[in-house]
């Protein structure tokens, strides 16, 4: 494989990376800008070193009978990410926190898998659809939920009256 396509694919899946993490970055979310990029640039990394692991073999310079399967570096790739998305994923009381940026860091992956395939469209097109839904779809998801506590709003103060008491609040009666 050419070097400068090599480096090309590598410093495409860094720039499309850092785009999605950005937004995280500005959500102040733990995994952000730096995250992203480095999330996008290993993905790209281990597909390139899959692809050209099967480029050697099939040139010859192979043992006799050895085979690859590039679509085994990419399963592991996913399930990686999971276990590093599972990392960001927070429980506080009734409220989780963190998916979306668990979700961004999957797409985030596959953004770096894409690049490292050549696959230069689909990652663009992968980048801009995810925007689409971070962004755009933010103030959408508040409308359709306008309850406190998700989708980055603050919950109040105390107990709602029909829910569970907080841990500040005693739940016997004095």
């Amino acid at each position: 494989m050419d070097p400068q396509v090599l480096i090309g694919r590598l410093v495409l899946a860094t720039l499309l990376g850092g785009v999605l993490g950005v937004e995280r970055e500005a959500r102040s979310q733990a995994a952000g800008l730096r995250t992203h990029t480095l999330v996008a640039l290993g993905a790209c990394c281990f597909t390139l070193s899959s692809v050209y692991t099967e480029e050697l073999l099939r040139t010859g310079a192979n043992p006799n009978g050895t085979q690859t399967d590039i679509s085994r570096i990419a399963s592991q790739i996913v399930v990686g990410i999971g276990f590093l998305g599972a990392g960001v994923i927070l429980r506080h009381g009734t409220s989780v926190r963190g998916l979306t940026t668990a979700a961004n860091l999957w797409v985030t992956a596959a953004v770096g898998l894409a690049c490292g395939l050549g696959l230069y469209v689909a990652a663009s097109a992968t980048v801009a659809l995810a925007l689409l839904s971070l962004v755009v779809l933010r103030p959408v998801s508040r409308m359709l939920t306008p309850q406190e506590g998700r989708h980055g709003r603050r919950p109040r103060d105390g107990n709602d009256e029909d829910g569970p008491p907080s841990r500040e609040e005693e739940s016997r009666p004095e």
